[in-house]
């Protein structure tokens, strides 16, 4: 297996200041990653960029991912700062635990669009750029994409969604020499797990995460394994490894169907018929 050395590559980062995010900038940087920390707290992605050597080694941006305007100057303004984009790694997220019956329509609006949405907006925006480094697109998914808990509709079929999504992008760009991986983490210790552990249905659910299925996992483990995906461009990254079984199941059938099903001259010619299409409005 190839390494994909990450020493000097430019890492674009959405949610850089949540608890992976800012895990994954310390972890980068001591790898030699140059960083472009995208996050809607401007002055708390600023404080994390200078503690990491500064503008010159990492700057901020506010973004909002519900912003495609936002998104896409932002990586317009990191290309043209750091002369490129390698990797871009979409991971900002939220959550809250609620049943269908009553959640506001709203909230489950705002999880989806910050989750799915803002995951697509994130990747379409790098695109351009990491395929002129012929780099690799990554999406923080979870092993909620396989396991569908109750109270959680609107965040299991926001991490479905992703890692579908990245299986179907993958086909799209593998002519540009662009890799696309999905990320699932069981539970892991961040501010969005203190949320859960302080909401009586979360504890109740999952029993404060203390053993069993859902016994937490240490936030090093999740970025090593994250790290490594990355300098091997996995196509899926499953945390721990012990559920891997459980995640690749369902894949091991869509690898056939893509196999039997998809050329890759015909995958190309669909992208340019549908681009002439969109051409002419």
């Amino acid at each position: 297996m190839s390494h994909y050395d990450l020493s000097g590559r430019v890492v674009a980062i959405t949610g850089a200041t949540g608890g992976l995010g800012s895990a994954l900038a310390g972890a980068l940087s001591a790898r030699g990653a140059r960083l472009a920390l995208f996050d809607l707290d401007e002055a708390a992605a600023k404080r994390l960029a200078q503690s990491l050597g500064g503008e010159q080694e990492a700057r901020a941006w506010r973004v909002d991912v519900r912003s495609y305007e936002d998104l896409q100057a932002a990586m317009d303004s990191a290309a043209a700062h750091f002369g490129g984009i390698d990797v871009v790694i979409a991971n900002a997220g939220i959550d809250e635990v609620s049943p269908m019956a009553s959640m506001h329509p709203a909230a489950f609006d705002r999880v989806i669009d910050i989750n799915l949405n803002g995951v697509w907006r994130t990747l379409k925006a790098g695109l351009p750029h990491v395929a002129k480094q012929h780099g690799y697109l990554m999406a923080i998914s979870s092993m909620a994409a396989f396991v569908h808990s109750p109270l959680q509709a609107h965040y299991t079929a926001s991490k479905a969604a992703v890692w579908a999504m990245c299986d179907s992008i993958r086909l799209e760009v593998k002519h540009l020499g662009v890799g696309v991986g999905s990320v699932h983490p069981t539970f892991f210790h961040t501010p969005m797990m203190d949320q859960v552990h302080a909401d009586a249905a979360g504890v109740k659910l999952w029993g404060g995460n203390k053993g069993g299925l859902w016994r937490m996992i240490s936030r090093e483990e999740v970025v090593d394994g994250v790290i490594r995906g990355m300098e091997r461009r996995s196509d899926m990254v499953v945390l721990p490894a012990r559920n891997a079984l459980i995640a690749k199941a369902p894949g091991f059938f869509r690898k056939v169907a893509e196999k039997l099903g998809f050329k890759s001259a015909d995958i190309v010619e669909a992208i340019d018929l549908a681009e002439r299409k969109a051409l002419r409005g």
